[in-house]
């Protein structure tokens, strides 16, 4: 039902190019399929077959923007934060006006309704109460608590369960949030509902709604917004 509705939306989406767009998504499409699809597959949900440690993000899931797509396409995930180099930088293969066609295809191929489907989910958390002293007090509070054991007391990623990960093979690789992309409203919803729910593989950035309240939450992101990702 998901792929029919991806489909019909897809479609429409299409119609609706101008004709610069339209040539775009085609040199888009070429580009993935030369290059994307032998890690994140034909319909941008990962090729199960792949021998890596860390399995490719599902790219009909993914919580980035368009823009956001390309700053990882150019750059590469580790300068973005990642502690792997899984996600390398295409700037030496592409310029920019190609690696921008195909963040234009991920974006509308696979991932058409990313837009609506944040704010749907910022629409039905709880709205936030708090003065932005309280917030940063609080998040400060639960990072120190749980986040910092695997990213570090100052978010840079660092921690021992990086190395203890490597002896009992759960290969954790927490990001470096000193340098991460997302906005304080992803940062919450990725904390809210884990990163196997926004594309990424297993379950070692675990969804923490069920320990935190939208509130409580928002102040992690609030905290690492500000003190953390300045």
């Amino acid at each position: 039902m998901r792929t029919l509705l991806l489909l019909f939306s897809f479609f429409s989406l299409l119609n609706a190019f101008s004709v610069e767009e339209k040539q775009m998504f085609k040199s888009g499409k070429k580009l993935y399929k030369q290059t994307c699809i032998s890690c994140h597959g034909k319909d941008g949900q990962t090729n199960k077959n792949i021998q890596l440690i860390i399995k490719p993000r599902r790219l009909q899931e993914t919580i980035l923007t368009q823009e956001q797509s390309f700053k990882v396409i150019k750059e590469g995930a580790r300068f973005w934060g990642a502690h792997s180099e899984f996600m390398p930088a295409f700037k030496p293969l592409f310029n920019d006006k190609q690696i921008s066609s195909i963040a234009f295809y991920i974006s509308k191929a696979f991932n058409p309704a990313r837009d609506q489907r944040i704010q749907k989910l910022l629409q039905e958390s709880k709205a936030n109460t708090l003065s932005k002293k309280e917030l940063l007090k609080i998040g400060a509070k639960i990072f120190k608590r749980n986040c910092s054991h695997c990213h570090g007391k100052t978010g840079n990623g660092k921690s021992i369960y990086i190395e203890k990960s490597k002896t009992n093979k759960l290969f954790i690789y927490p990001y470096n949030l000193t340098r991460t992309l997302l906005d304080k409203n992803q940062i919450f919803l990725y904390a809210k509902y884990g990163g196997y729910f926004w594309g990424a593989d297993g379950t070692h950035m675990p969804s923490w709604k069920k320990k935190y309240n939208d509130e409580e939450l928002k102040s992690v992101a609030e905290y690492i917004d500000k003190k953390i990702n300045r």
